[in-house]
């Protein structure tokens, strides 16, 4: 069985890339900083863009092993 991380999920429903950070995985959680912000920023007026970017990031949190 896949071990999965329910708390790191927590942390980035609320703070895109903290569960990253919590793993030990920094240099996707800065990307995750810098590109979604970014793509969030300059694509917001969608809300489809944004949202997919913060869906992927707490899915990742719960099952990308560390």
């Amino acid at each position: 069985m896949k071990p999965t991380y329910g708390l790191p999920a927590l942390l980035s429903f609320f703070i895109p890339g903290l569960g990253q950070l919590i793993k030990g995985q920094i240099l996707k959680a800065f990307l995750i900083w810098a590109v979604g912000g970014a793509v969030g920023f300059l694509l917001a007026w969608t809300l489809v863009v944004p949202f997919l970017i913060w869906a992927w990031n707490v899915y990742d949190a719960y099952n990308d092993p560390a």
